[in-house]
């Protein structure tokens, strides 16, 4: 998979994406990593994630992106040192650039996203990290402009309320040492709102973990969160 994000799908590349849902289950998985402490990670999100630990890439989604329901859990082992700079790619499904989904359909809508994340030592039990409105969370595409662009027969990034916009990241924005104090808080959202669900539930959440997104559910699509354990 390499250190890039994959590509945004691009309007008309040929494959729609499937309209079956990824599953409700846990997928688990034991990475082999070097570190003097067992950690085990425990991760939902509407749609899609890869994480890094200490600027190294350590686990994608087991659901493709393309996935449009990928409402799939992840639990996972690896070793680490501590301090550990967890950094998270975050994506809800969009169908291209507009931000929207079912595109064509009397569905077409804006998606909502939202993640929650728990890590704790192996050996003691002990929680390490939990998201919540410490973590910082940059925006690097929201889409579309405005609301009304769901109601476009046509939507195109072309039109004005069509528009996405994108932010910027410099490529070592995983490194322990990338200095995230410019990034805003998480916003906490409810879980009323976010509307978890099918894996989300098979998980035993610590209560200091949240949900956690972008201020906007609906229009910001790609996130990059890190928080130092």
């Amino acid at each position: 998979h390499g250190d890039r994000p994959p590509p945004p799908p691009r309007p008309g590349d040929g494959n729609p994406p499937p309209r079956t849902g990824g599953g409700g289950d846990v997928h688990e998985s034991s990475i082999d990593s070097a570190g003097s402490h067992t950690i085990l990670g425990e991760v939902w999100v509407d749609n899609w994630f890869r994480l890094l630990v200490n600027g190294a890439p350590l686990l994608e989604d087991s659901v493709a992106y393309r996935t449009e329901r990928s409402f799939n859990a992840e639990r996972f082992e690896f070793n680490a040192d501590l301090p550990m700079t967890l950094a998270f790619e975050f994506r809800d499904f969009m169908e291209n650039e507009t931000g929207l989904e079912y595109i064509g359909t009397r569905r077409q809508q804006l998606g909502d996203g939202g993640a929650i994340a728990q890590f704790r030592d192996k050996a003691s039990g002990r929680l390490l990290a939990a998201s919540g409105a410490d973590w910082r969370c940059l925006t690097v595409q929201a889409a579309p402009a405005d609301a009304s662009c769901a109601r476009e027969r046509n939507p195109d990034v072309s039109k004005p309320n069509c528009a996405p916009t994108s932010t910027s990241v410099p490529d070592n924005w995983a490194d322990p040492d990338f200095d995230d104090s410019a990034w805003p808080n998480a916003t906490v959202h409810s879980a009323r709102d976010v509307g978890p669900k099918d894996g989300y539930d098979r998980i035993d959440w610590d209560r200091s973990a949240k949900l956690i997104w972008g201020p906007d559910l609906k229009k910001d699509n790609i996130l990059y969160c890190r928080v130092t354990v």
